[in-house]
């Protein structure tokens, strides 16, 4: 048998549920996904350059590109710091031991050396298209030093500003 404290407690929670009530509300969930794009290079590296050589002398860099999903973009060089340089004549290193003495080399879009990677003002680029955070694209930078350059023995160097346009 219940005692009588335990029927009013039973009593009192099942008024409590019957008056018991609820209510409901919806709110938006939202997010804009920017256009974005990174961009990095590794250091090309002619090794050696022989100036008695008939043979030109090549290398390669690698430009790596990630860009949102379904982004476009274009990738530009810019001419170099080397004085004198220029896409149609050929950037320049500048030598360690006389600054005043340039080393011409270009860069290309392709390994038949035949189109120069300039700045897209009046020069070709390279252009793509995104395909996400987890993916990559890798785009190869081919430099050339032509044969029978005139400069003296030293070491040669120029730095170049990869862009990315999207």
């Amino acid at each position: 048998m219940l005692s009588f404290n335990r029927m009013l407690f039973f009593a009192s929670l099942a008024v409590g549920l019957l008056n018991a009530a609820s209510t409901t509300t919806t709110f938006t969930v939202n997010a804009t996904v920017i256009n974005t794009c990174h961009i990095s290079a590794t250091d090309l590296n002619f090794g050696n350059y022989d100036p008695l050589s008939v043979t030109p002398t090549d290398g390669t860099s690698t430009i790596t590109v990630t860009c949102v999903l379904n982004s476009a973009y274009e990738v530009a060089l810019d001419k170099g710091s080397g004085s004198g340089s220029d896409f149609t004549t050929g950037r320049k290193m500048t030598g360690d031991t006389n600054a005043t003495e340039l080393l011409t080399y270009n860069l290309y879009t392709e390994a038949s050396h035949t189109t120069v990677w300039g700045d897209g003002t009046g020069s070709s680029t390279v252009s793509g298209t995104g395909s996400g955070p987890l993916s990559s694209i890798n785009h190869t930078v081919y430099g050339r030093i032509p044969a029978n350059e005139n400069v003296s023995a030293q070491t040669y160097q120029d730095t170049i500003t990869a862009t990315i346009n999207y």
